[in-house]
């Protein structure tokens, strides 16, 4: 795992993830994946899209978790 993506839930971050911890995460996952920090401009839309996508799932996983001793996530 990149070092640099940090577990987003409770009680490892001590309130909510925000989108921008969530799309911060799902940019340094494309990257590590990718082997890109930054993609040619041929690829910035599969590249961009991806951060999306995986941005979106990621709020889902949060969204459903049930954290047991530390709370549910609320919306």
């Amino acid at each position: 795992m990149c070092r640099s993506i940090k577990t987003l839930r409770p009680p490892a971050l001590p309130e909510e993830a925000t989108e921008e911890d969530i799309r911060a995460a799902a940019l340094q996952f494309v990257r590590k994946v990718s082997g890109f920090r930054a993609p040619a401009a041929h690829n910035r839309e599969v590249f961009d899209r991806a951060v999306d996508e995986i941005a979106e799932a990621t709020a889902r996983l949060l969204d459903g978790l049930e954290i047991h001793g530390g709370g549910v996530r609320t919306p």
